[in-house]
């Protein structure tokens, strides 16, 4: 009970005057959404908020109200849930497939997944595999390389990417599995080392996104902005900054 009166208590924090356009952010895709929103405003004045969290917490908020208008989540199964309750106006829809790397901003090898056996790290930051796709695919290819038995009891679960991120940052773990579009973003492009884990060793990162059943119960210009934005992910201009940020577009 304690759990669901807090989604709620989240939800009702949420501002519901119906100027803003609010997307739902999965982790990984914070910064990435943060350049797709600058540059759609240049040609659609608007206010955007970007809500950013794990997809499952997001996911969660959506189930019990959260006035969000687009959802951009982590993977397809989320979406998918959340299109099959009736909550959202689309089909989900691949947006872009993320990439999983291993980064670390101290002084210690990461060349591959066999280097968290050297003692020397001690901390793993993985994003929680319940409510977080990227710890989902963090753990996969950990068991398929043979190495989770070995490492397992270095690993710091974060509640999300944006956590994990924080971890490493704050120097209270060695190393982190974290979205190639965080390295790769302009705030943290020169901070640390990190390598690009196989696509092997884990499920494709198929990132899905959907309008929201809410969008449609706001004004018209409303549900026209997230209707345009949604198209502009798909533009190739959306394409070009998903590119840039190191993900698999088509």
């Amino acid at each position: 009970m304690s759990i669901l009166l807090g989604l709620v208590f989240t939800a009702s924090l949420v501002k519901t005057d119906g100027q803003n356009l609010r997307i739902a952010v999965a982790a990984n895709a914070q910064f990435v959404t943060d350049s797709l929103k600058k540059a759609f405003q240049k040609g659609h004045p608007g206010k955007i908020e970007l809500i950013v969290s794990s997809s499952g917490k997001l996911t969660a908020q959506i189930e019990h109200g959260a006035p969000y208008d687009i959802f951009m989540s982590a993977d397809m199964l989320y979406a998918k849930t959340i299109f099959n309750a009736g909550n959202a106006l689309t089909k989900p829809k691949v947006y872009a497939a993320g990439k999983l790397v291993l980064w670390t901003t101290k002084d210690l090898p990461v060349t591959g997944l066999d280097a968290l056996k050297n003692p020397a790290i001690k901390s793993i930051a993985v994003a929680s595999p319940k409510t977080a796709p990227y710890g989902v695919a963090a753990i996969t290819a950990l068991k398929k390389a043979g190495i989770y038995a070995s490492i397992k009891n270095k690993i710091v679960f974060g509640e999300s990417i944006s956590q994990v991120n924080q971890y490493q940052l704050s120097g209270a773990t060695d190393v982190a599995f974290t979205a190639l579009s965080i390295v790769q973003s302009p705030e943290l492009r020169h901070k640390g080392k990190w390598t690009e884990i196989s696509s092997n060793l884990y499920e494709p990162i198929d990132q899905g996104v959907i309008i929201l059943k809410h969008a449609g119960n706001a004004n018209s210009d409303q549900l026209k902005q997230a209707k345009d934005f949604y198209q502009f992910l798909f533009s190739a201009q959306g394409k070009a900054i998903f590119t840039y940020f190191g993900y698999n577009v088509k």
